[in-house]
């Protein structure tokens, strides 16, 4: 696979896994102060958010420049 390619494909699934997580997180903090089960949604929340962003670092070093 090309630089390149891989660089768009790894950063906008990453891009997408921060926005899932984000989603799913603030869900998660609506359901804690509704009084329901919270626990596991958020920690699911948070994996993908940081998964997200560690594919986004890390899909830099494959950017080509210019």
């Amino acid at each position: 696979m090309k630089p390149k390619t891989r660089w768009f494909i790894q950063s906008v699934i990453g891009l997408l896994l921060t926005g899932a997580g984000l989603t799913v997180a603030i869900d998660a903090g609506v359901e804690k102060f509704s009084g329901g089960e919270w626990f596991w949604q958020g920690t699911l929340g948070l994996i993908l958010f940081n998964a997200g962003l560690s594919l986004v670092i890390d899909g830099t070093k494959y950017r080509v420049k210019g």
